[in-house]
């Protein structure tokens, strides 16, 4: 215990080189205050922050092309274990339209991962609306997912298309040769070494791809971007590490059919059919003077914080072989009934933190001051600390009593609060989203949103997720109406959300990487500490508290929001009284209602494809 003590940064004595570091950081703040003033009199300053209107710039329509990632071959062997792969593509494109900004994010594109196949077969499709005529490049990257370590590079492909026409032929299942000088040199030392005991390996990979013309794109007159149509793929991503560090729980069953209580956390993409309105352009606002820093990255404490939180945004949205992944061809029913079961519906009366990027991607965790991580309420972390969105702000969801009403109506009533028939958390609710209304706004502080594009917002949430209502509220003019509406959902979970409280042994540890085990030592911890009590239960308690402290992922991003002490089971976790529908034992995907679901036993195929019914 004495060596953790001095082992712990609190206790450790001050050396004279921490003075130097302070003095250095703070010196390299006002330097960077200093070199803002000066700038030169033919360059604008940047913007104030907030909405921004400066317009698209003119071209003539494009075309509309389907790209599709068949598969790829040879690739070399990046797991030693399973002398293996878990590839997947993240792709870029690159055209000659001038964007409004230069800080613009690129058009990116993710496929599924597969898993265990050096040979991976993918058909994915990436269909992107009005690509000038001037052609495009394509980088495509591929990489080995890793999960616990980073993400190991396996090489690029490159696709250069000089010129588009209205008689252009396409590309049919061309391969492409994956370039290694970027590629991981470990990957390709066991690729070679399997290539010496086998005559027919190759050395070298290929990335087959094909693409199709569907023809002009009917814009009006001004072609002067580029933007996702579909598929209007979606992906959840679970972490039962950060769970257990927010506190958050969903409810599942074990083997035998016994209801259990595990430790997770859920972050959620969607992309929205295109185009985003044009109005909806929002900069980052610096209300503070490291604040350009973070975003730019110009200034040594902006760099170190953006490089964190970065790295946070890539922990908290990560790919391993639980996440779950769908898509649908075109807004639909299904897809807003798809979008509900990320949300879970009305129970628990959760608040969820939303980014919707320029391309349309819609990104959005649950979130409330009674989290213990305030870094997740942060819209800088969920934008990838991207300088310009579209929108930003917060959501709730809640049941009508009459579908055929709207949310306001004198007669309405909603749940929560009240009480609707089979409103319970245990029931199945109503699969028409017309039983449901869709509460967003625009509270963030980082970027500001304009109240007066709230309209344009609604209209585009509505043609995304057709009979869900939307409502859009006014952080500002309809604050005291937003409050009480935020205060009736913690009312709620607060309500809704107790349950089982897991605690965790005083002899056992924990592994942060080893996430099958965090699961099982949870369930193990809740039989055991159900019934518990006494000192040995308070002891383990502060431990599991002590340990989320020191813990060295979120640790220096802790924020201030504090739990209630009335409330004990918040320190071990909080039951989410989630909806069921996402069991994450380790086996292949299964297609349920929509859906790509873990079976029991197996290898995950993430190859399978969920399409919109």
């Amino acid at each position: 215990m004495e060596n953790e003590k001095e082992a712990h940064p609190s206790h450790r004595k001050d050396h004279r080189t921490d003075a130097f570091a302070t003095k250095f950081v703070d010196k390299s703040a006002r330097w960077q205050q200093k070199a803002t003033k000066h700038v030169p009199k033919d360059e604008k300053p940047p913007p104030a922050g907030g909405v921004d209107d400066t317009p698209i710039p003119d071209a003539p329509p494009g075309y509309t092309l389907k790209i599709t990632f068949n598969r790829a071959e040879s690739l070399p062997i990046a797991d030693i274990n399973s002398l293996s792969s878990d590839p997947y593509v993240l792709a870029q494109l690159n055209v000659d339209l001038p964007p409004r900004h230069k800080q613009d994010p690129h058009l990116r594109f993710r496929t599924p991962t597969i898993r265990k196949s050096t040979d991976p077969v993918w058909n994915c499709d990436w269909i992107l609306a009005n690509v000038p005529a001037t052609g495009f490049k394509l980088k495509a990257r591929i990489y080995d997912e890793d999960p616990n370590d980073h993400d190991d590079r396996l090489g690029n492909a490159h696709v250069h298309v000089d010129s588009l026409h209205d008689n252009w032929p396409g590309i049919t299942e061309q391969a492409y040769k994956i370039k290694k000088r970027m590629g991981s040199k470990r990957a390709y030392f066991m690729r070679g070494c399997a290539a010496m005991f086998s005559h027919g390996l190759e050395m070298s990979g290929k990335l087959v791809v094909s693409v199709q013309l569907l023809g002009k794109t009917e814009v009006g007159s001004n072609g002067g971007r580029v933007w996702t149509v579909g598929p209007c793929a979606w992906s959840k991503h679970l972490s039962p590490m950060i769970g257990r560090i927010a506190g958050t729980k969903e409810e599942g069953e074990s083997k035998d059919g016994a209801k259990t209580e595990s430790y997770n956390f859920q972050a959620n993409q969607f992309q929205l059919a295109g185009p985003v309105p044009a109005p909806l352009y929002h900069r980052y606002v610096e209300f503070k003077p490291f604040i350009a820093g973070m975003f730019t990255a110009k200034s040594l404490r902006g760099y170190i914080l953006n490089r964190a939180l970065r790295h946070q945004h890539s922990r908290v949205y990560n790919y391993d072989r639980y996440t779950l992944y769908g898509s649908f061809s075109s807004p639909s029913k299904d897809m807003s009934l798809q979008f509900l079961r990320l949300a879970h519906y009305d129970r628990g009366g959760r608040i969820f933190t939303y980014v919707i990027t320029l391309d349309g991607l819609f990104r959005f965790t649950e979130t409330g001051k009674e989290f213990g991580i305030d870094l997740l309420s942060k819209h800088t972390m969920h934008s990838d600390v991207n300088i310009y969105i579209a929108f930003s702000g917060e959501f709730f969801v809640r049941r009508l009593k009459t579908p055929r009403r709207e949310p306001f109506d004198s007669d309405q009533e909603t749940h929560p609060p009240a009480e609707i028939d089979e409103s319970s958390p245990s029931s199945e609710p109503p699969s028409d989203p017309a039983y449901y209304a869709l509460y967003i706004d625009n509270d963030s502080g980082t970027y500001r949103p304009s109240a007066k594009l709230l309209p344009l917002l609604k209209e585009f949430m509505q043609r995304n997720f057709p009979g869900l209502k939307i409502v859009t509220l006014d952080c500002c003019a309809d604050a005291e109406k937003m409050g009480k509406l935020k205060g009736e959902q913690r009312e709620r979970k607060k309500a809704e959300g107790k349950g089982m409280v897991y605690m965790q042994d005083e002899g056992s540890s924990l592994s942060s990487s080893d996430e099958e085990e965090l699961d099982e030592r949870m369930r193990e911890f809740g039989e055991e500490g159900a019934d518990g009590g006494g000192p040995k239960k308070e002891k383990t308690r502060m431990k599991v508290k002590r340990e989320i402290k020191e813990s060295k992922v979120f640790g220096a991003m802790r924020g201030n929001g504090e739990r209630e002490d009335k409330e004990p089971q918040a320190v071990a976790g909080r039951s989410e009284g989630a909806d069921g529908e996402t069991g994450h034992s380790s086996g292949e995907l299964r297609q349920k209602d929509g859906v790509l679901r873990p079976k029991e036993d197996g290898v995950i195929g993430d190859n399978e494809k969920v399409e919109g019914k």
